[in-house]
């Protein structure tokens, strides 16, 4: 697989181009949050599958996902495909079942969660599709883990091939693919695999800071996200609330002429997306000018 064409180093480093995350904004109806995002003067919008917005386990996904389609093209919004809703698969467990739940048919509902989310991505024409390995459970064996995770990406993969979409998954702290060196190993196993980088979490988990990540990992990123954490702890916020020297991820990210969405994940700030939306996007186009 190709990573994106980098800039010369001569020319000026391109804009960044800007989505937000839909779980940021459940409670508004999915056309009233595009057309926020658009209006706004987003490039793109994190489509996260899920109750609120464009369930795909709800009726005549097909027709729903071309209406979506054609809307989004209406908008001028591209989009990429997220799959951590919390409580799809199962109404009484967060995120669960995962890629390496100890339970085969578990295991393989998250699989065709996931090959369903590769099928909207395509009909949707979005850049990726983001996911994540999942918690193991206490006392499980990490090398049997790594096989069902391994196995679980791979028939993933292969379905998206076919489709001509681009997987990326996350490392989230506390997960079996908790950070980029993690990656790595599972993208030795399973090559097709991109990764998508939340910068926020290299300072969470890891070796890597931000920044150094966006270098070493440019050609292989399939989606990044920028939100704001503080340091040490997994906690999403709005940009200048956190601990991360945004202007300094986003120097790098242009300085790598990365192409792809640069997206917002606030999950827990839905109350407050009516400024968020907005604000979020001023102060990382200023703080873009300044890096």
């Amino acid at each position: 697989m190709s990573g994106p064409e980098q800039s010369s180093p001569h020319a000026a480093p391109r804009a960044l181009r800007y989505a937000y995350n839909t779980n940021g904004l459940t409670s508004h109806r999915l056309d009233d949050a595009l057309t926020l995002l658009a209006d706004c003067g987003y490039d793109g919008v994190a489509l996260t599958l899920d109750v609120a917005h464009h369930d795909p386990f709800a009726p005549e996904l097909g027709r729903r996902t071309a209406a979506l389609a054609d809307r989004l093209r209406g908008l001028g919004l591209d989009s990429v495909v997220e799959t951590g809703a919390r409580f799809l698969l199962d109404p009484r467990r967060k995120h669960q079942p995962t890629l390496v739940t100890d339970d085969p048919e578990g295991r393989a509902r998250r699989v065709a969660f996931l090959r369903t989310c590769v099928d909207v991505a395509a009909d949707l024409g979005s850049e990726a599709v983001s996911f994540w390995a999942g918690v193991p459970a206490t006392g499980l064996d990490r090398d049997e883990a790594w096989s069902w995770l391994v196995d679980g990406v791979r028939e993933v993969v292969v379905h998206a091939r076919g489709k001509g979409v681009v997987c990326a998954v996350e490392p989230e702290p506390g997960m079996l693919v908790e950070d980029c060196d993690d990656w790595m190993r599972l993208a030795v196993d399973v090559p097709e695999v991109t990764l998508a980088l939340d910068t926020g979490h290299c300072i969470v988990s890891g070796r890597w800071t931000p920044e150094g990540a966006v270098r070493e990992f440019a050609p292989l990123l399939g989606a990044v996200a920028v939100e704001d954490m503080p340091r040490g702890v997994h906690e999403h916020r709005a940009p200048g609330e956190g601990d991360m020297d945004l202007p300094v991820v986003l120097g790098a990210l242009r300085a790598v002429g990365h192409p792809g969405l640069v997206s917002f994940e606030l999950s827990r700030d839905s109350h407050r997306a009516d400024t968020l939306v907005p604000g979020a996007l001023e102060t990382m186009r200023k703080l873009e000018v300044a890096a």
